[in-house]
């Protein structure tokens, strides 16, 4: 509702009401995901200041209104919010939001604040550097933080994590989306390993390969093969991602 216009009946009784009073902030917050030493990971931060200073959280922040004539977008938000807190602006090879939150409480602070998520996933980061807000910057095994952490994670990023870990766990059945974790050419063995780190769950060798290759679009041959193994058996061929985004049949877990 613009300031000019009139409020909604059920507040037009009360006097005091104002716009200002209504208003909230908007924040971004982004599940930066890898694959590293053989782990499905995360980026978190350390929180250099309060609230929840000392906390582990996930990089974000304010979508800021002195960006652009009219604020930031959204999405840009998250992006430069990674790059202060972690200085990472390379290496991010897919983003898609993952959904608003929006809890009454979910930040201390007198004004409320609504944060909008997304996952990312960066097949070659590099090391992040903690900056801005961010007093430490790491990647950390998901196994690890449903162990050790969960409950130290500052606002509700414990929810917005597991969130984005289920969405990228689910994804992997009916979509391309295993192909983002890989370089731009690779092995189907690299593909299944994909699969395998992140649902925690062995695969098959043969049955997967067969269906990778039968799902229309999944994947391209380059027409090249990987160097030579150490064993001295014959080179894998070399596929790069297809043009397809969903995968008929879907691949299950089990």
């Amino acid at each position: 509702m613009e300031p000019s216009e009139s409020p909604p009946l059920d507040m037009q009784s009360d006097k005091n009401w104002s716009v200002e009073d209504h208003k909230v902030l908007v924040a971004v917050d982004i599940a930066l995901f890898t694959i590293r030493d053989s782990k499905f990971q995360v980026l978190l931060i350390k929180r250099g200041i309060p609230p929840f200073l000392d906390f582990w959280a996930l990089p974000g922040g304010l979508v800021r209104m002195d960006i652009g004539l009219r604020g930031e977008e959204p999405e840009e938000a998250a992006l430069r919010e990674l790059r202060e807190e972690t200085g990472l602006s390379k290496g991010l090879g897919y983003l898609e939001q993952l959904g608003t939150y929006g809890s009454p409480n979910r930040d201390p602070r007198e004004q409320r604040v609504i944060s909008i998520a997304y996952f990312g996933i960066g097949p070659t980061l590099e090391d992040p550097i903690g900056d801005s807000d961010a007093s430490h910057a790491t990647f950390m095994p998901v196994d690890q933080i449903a162990a050790e952490i969960s409950s130290q994670l500052a606002f509700d990023h414990n929810e917005i994590l597991f969130d984005a870990i289920e969405r990228a766990r689910a994804k992997l059945e009916y979509s391309t989306l295993a192909t983002k974790f890989c370089s731009p050419a690779f092995t189907i063995s690299e593909l299944r390993s994909v699969y395998e780190t992140i649902w925690g769950a062995n695969l098959d060798p043969g049955n997967f390969q067969k269906k990778v290759l039968a799902a229309d679009g999944f994947l391209e041959d380059t027409g090249q093969k990987a160097e030579a193994s150490a064993t001295g058996g014959r080179p894998a061929k070399l596929y790069r991602a297809g043009t397809a985004s969903s995968i008929t049949p879907p691949i299950r877990r089990n």
